[in-house]
């Protein structure tokens, strides 16, 4: 059972901070450490998870992770035995040749530092524990024969992100024994990769992020100018093409770079992803990118489409680029794949996790624990809690996603500020704040106004602020803080029909806020019972006998030729298919075939986009002048 230090009071958070454990556990960061941290180049800097409290879908996604599927695990005989034994050759698939255990344990310490759960710190310091025991003499950890080490593509990936896991349990649990083992285990990548190796081909295994971190801990440059020299980092430049997990990931070591000494060469190919995710097609709908793993434009929807791995890269692109330029069209990106491509890649109950999530057919569930994209879901859903709150440059506080939470932010040496965000997001777009400053104080208060809303009102303590407030924007409201004051935002949502591109020209997609709404094809046969033997739409895929293909396809077709009706879109009502207190948004359609001119004869129930069993997002509609641009996109951007 999950033990958490938190408990929920209606839509209210209210947050213990009770500081660290009693249980010798040294965290860093304290708060003259958070108070004296050189911005640098940045606008921004993310508050610390430690002392901030989730509650909403987001902190409800996090618990559900930590206590569904974490907890779970068996990572004794999926994480460790293979590490303990050492007999995975080169000749295996690619399944068996890669565990993950090292952004496993990045999951683990991120999940400690938020939850201080017990049981999730027992267990991070149990899978590392045991891990630093198959180390080697010669400084290895792996899996692979000795045959096999080093030249196979998966050893070297696995143990760059071993250094990366161990090397965030030494800088956040103070766990020096975790430092010394990734110390050994640079120094072993380093004596035995062959000098005869191409360098790039170390390149877009982490490697960069890995030595860099590594330097970062001991000081030594060696491991930087080792991370660097792989793919000649500073000097990078590519279009923006080919894997993109990968692709942004040394997209990520250059802003670490960029971290250790600002350079706006270093920002440029950050930039030119989001470029071409705005300007260029490559972002889908539902706020990810990828088919089959790698950057595409033709906005194709299915089987291969969402790699679970891309929508956490760029997740954490979005929260970094975020942090340096403070632009909220970041957090406009981020929004919308956290709540429609990050939660969609996990079954409502928590257990079950997907490698790609697509928007048109079925949606596969991955069978396996390990490998990328499980531990790469549950790094970035630890991750989430620090996407929240960020501090300004200018001492205030930004606001950027919108859940139940609270924190207690060191805006100063001699100011803390105690926040709490009251709301039930994404359900509706009504926000309160109540800031309790330890002392009256001038500073200003950053909200991000996402771009879908072109209405939003701002009062503060009861009284409406009268300049204008801009969708798209951070809406900036800066005066004396006291103790009690109270900041509403409301962001009133309503259906929007957005039009499709390219594959998806023609038709539109369903949204309210930043919620993406989807077809499950039962509902539509469950609330048709008529059309559906009338057409032959009973007969599911499943249920086709072998050699029956034109059967197969034919409730498929009905979906995709359905059209809907923009004008009978309704109040959302309460639905629980994806979540507690969810919504779906009950309309009308006409069958295929079907006349505008008659009445529709469909009723239609579409689900949130997390809904497992979704198979339709674009849909067909009479008149497209309904329709309106995607508020993310910028054309000749």
């Amino acid at each position: 059972m999950l033990t958490s230090r938190r408990t929920f009071d209606g839509l209210a958070v209210r947050a213990v901070f009770q500081g660290v454990l009693a249980v010798g556990l040294l965290l860093v960061g304290t708060v003259a450490a958070a108070v004296s941290e050189d911005f640098k180049g940045n606008r921004l800097a993310p508050c610390d998870p430690s002392n901030i409290a989730v509650g909403g879908e987001i902190g409800r996604r996090i618990d559900l992770t930590v206590r569904n599927n974490v907890l779970a695990l068996d990572v004794d005989k999926d994480f460790l035995q293979a590490f303990r034994e050492r007999k995975r050759t080169d000749t295996l698939g690619h399944t068996q040749k890669y565990i993950g255990l090292g952004k496993f344990i990045d999951a683990l310490v991120s999940f400690g530092v938020y939850t201080k759960n017990p049981e999730v710190i027992a267990l991070k310091n149990h899978v590392v524990d045991e891990l630093l025991k198959t180390q080697l003499a010669d400084g290895y950890m792996g899996i692979f024969q000795s045959e096999s080490r080093i030249t196979a593509y998966w050893d070297l990936h696995e143990m760059v992100y071993l250094i990366h896991g161990l090397v965030a349990d030494y800088e956040h649990f103070g766990n020096g024994a975790s430092l010394e083992a990734a110390h050994k285990l640079a120094d072993y990548i380093i004596q035995h990769r062959k000098s005869t190796d191409p360098p790039r081909k170390v390149g877009k295994l982490n490697t960069e992020r890995a030595f860099i971190a590594l330097s970062r801990a001991t000081g030594e440059n060696q491991y930087l100018d080792y991370g660097v020299a792989g793919m000649d980092l500073r000097n990078w430049h590519s279009p923006v093409k080919g894997h993109a997990y990968t692709f942004m990931n040394v997209c990520l070591a250059q802003l670490d770079l960029y971290a250790i000494a600002p350079d706006d060469e270093l920002l440029k190919q950050s930039r030119q992803v989001v470029d071409r995710l705005l300007a260029q097609d490559a972002l889908i709908v539902s706020g990810t990118c990828s088919w089959r793993e790698s950057f595409h434009d033709d906005q194709r929807l299915d089987g291969h489409l969402g790699e679970t791995c891309a929508t956490a890269y760029l997740i954490r692109l979005l929260h970094t680029m975020l942090s340096i330029e403070g632009n909220s069209t970041y957090g406009d990106i981020m929004e919308r794949a956290v709540y429609n491509a990050l939660f969609a890649a996990q079954l409502p109950g928590g257990r079950r996790l997907r490698y790609f999530t697509p928007l048109e057919g079925k949606r596969p569930v991955y069978k396996w624990d390990t490998y990328c994209c499980p531990n790469n879901f549950r790094r970035i859903v630890a991750e989430l809690p620090s996407m929240i709150y960020y501090r300004s440059k200018d001492g205030g506080l930004t606001v950027n996603l919108y859940t139940s939470s609270s924190a207690v932010v060191s805006l100063d040496k001699n100011l803390k500020l105690a926040v709490r965000q009251q709301t039930d997001y994404p359900h509706s777009g009504k926000v309160v704040l109540s800031l309790d400053p330890s002392r009256p104080a001038r500073f200003p208060l950053q909200l991000r106004i996402p771009a879908w809303c072109r209405d939003a009102v701002v009062s503060v303590n009861g009284r409406k602020v009268e300049q204008p407030v801009a969708a798209g924007t951070f809406f900036v409201v800066d005066r004396e803080w006291k103790p009690g004051d109270r900041v509403e935002l409301d962001m009133p949502m309503s259906w929007r029909l957005v039009r499709g591109r390219k594959l998806q020209e023609g038709r539109v997609a369903v949204l309210r806020g930043p919620m993406l709404f989807c077809l499950a094809p039962q509902r539509l046969l469950a609330l048709n019972p008529g059309p559906a033997k009338q057409y032959g739409w009973s007969m599911l895929k499943q249920d086709v006998p072998k050699g029956k293909k034109d059967q197969q396809t034919s409730l498929a077709a009905a979906v995709r030729q359905l059209r809907l009706d923009p004008r009978s879109l309704r109040q959302p009502v309460k639905d629980d298919t994806v979540r507690p207190d969810g919504l779906a948004c009950p309309a009308k359609a006409w069958s295929p075939g079907r006349a505008a001119t008659e009445p529709p004869d469909l009723d239609v129930l579409l689900t949130e986009s997390a809904d497992p069993d979704g198979e339709a997002t674009y849909f067909l509609v009479p008149d497209l002048s309904t329709a309106v641009d995607d508020e993310l996109i910028e054309p000749g951007r």
